[in-house]
């Protein structure tokens, strides 16, 4: 049942550039300069202690003052219900955890299954704590309607650069670029972190809860209510890491050569609930620059868009 299950609706909606003041989810952020990168280096030897493959911090090298005009962000991580409704409304695929993990199974199709498919994809696809032979079907589509409810508000993870690109334009909006999502988080003064300067545990979702695993990790954006930058902007320093606009390339003037800049690499900010033991304060910093291919899609990837004022 999961393979293909959702129906997507007869609508490809393409709306025109938006433009003018912040929604009621959205932030205006100023014109202006901010301090971006850094010339952080690794004193504590973390590389070697955590076998690490590239240096850290190297990449963000020089800090610098930067200059942006006004722009407006999503206060937001986009949810698993907002994607959901684009893929039902364009017919974009969606992404391949979803049959996984039986979140492509639309509630109607549910009500019409027969009770042995609801007790079979209850265990191989939703991976319900329950033992369906002890439940008749209300119980269960009780239970598989709670889950499918509650991932609908979790940040949208498992896709791809492109994925995301889609469907910020879809709503006439983009992907911010790295310096904008960097400003975001870091406020004009150059923040460590979206709240200040030294870490806090339990400020942002960092995976660190051990009750917490798999897609359980992620939680629904605006969950830590300290987790807020300068602007208002939620969830930059954990929950899920977020796609930007540009490709993975040297600032002006760096002192690092990194052969991945060749790569055409998409650029990844801010820290995710999915690191495990990996989740290190360092990876939650708003200068942090990740990169990876723009093809792949992690469970732990999610993104917010941006707009013009």
């Amino acid at each position: 049942m999961p393979a293909n299950a959702l129906t997507p609706q007869p609508l490809h909606l393409v709306p025109t550039t938006k433009a003018g003041p912040p929604g009621e989810h959205e932030i205006l952020i100023p014109a202006g300069a901010f301090v971006r990168g850094s010339n952080k280096v690794d004193e504590a030897g973390l590389q070697e202690r955590y076998g690490f493959v590239t240096p850290l911090f190297v990449n963000e090298h020089p800090e610098h003052r930067f200059t942006l005009p006004a722009f407006i962000l999503d206060k937001y991580e986009v949810t698993n219900a907002e994607y959901k409704t684009f893929v039902m409304r364009t017919h974009h695929p969606e992404p391949q955890a979803w049959i996984q993990n039986g979140y492509n199974v639309h509630g109607d199709k549910l009500r019409r299954a027969h009770v042995d498919n609801l007790r079979w994809i209850s265990t191989d696809y939703f991976n319900l704590d329950i033992n369906p032979e002890t439940l008749d079907k209300p119980q269960l589509l009780e239970a598989l309607l709670a889950k499918q409810s509650q991932r609908d508000a979790l940040a949208a993870t498992a896709v791809n650069w492109f994925d995301a690109d889609d469907y910020c334009r879809w709503l006439g909006k983009r992907l911010p670029t790295e310096a904008e999502w960097e400003k975001a988080a870091r406020g004009p003064n150059g923040n460590e972190y979206p709240w200040g300067n030294e870490w806090a545990p339990g400020f942002a979702n960092s995976g660190e809860n051990p009750a917490q695993e798999d897609d359980e990790s992620i939680m629904p954006p605006g969950s830590f209510p300290k987790d807020v930058s300068y602007y208002g902007i939620f969830d930059l320093g954990g929950n899920v890491s977020e796609w930007v606009a540009d490709v993975y390339q040297p600032y002006d003037d760096s002192d690092f050569d990194d052969p991945n800049y060749a790569k055409q690499h998409r650029i990844v900010k801010g820290g995710g609930a999915g690191m495990g033991h990996y989740g290190l304060s360092t990876f939650f910093r708003g200068a942090r620059r990740a990169h990876t291919a723009a093809e792949s899609a992690s469970t732990d990837v999610g993104f917010r868009c941006a707009r013009e004022e």
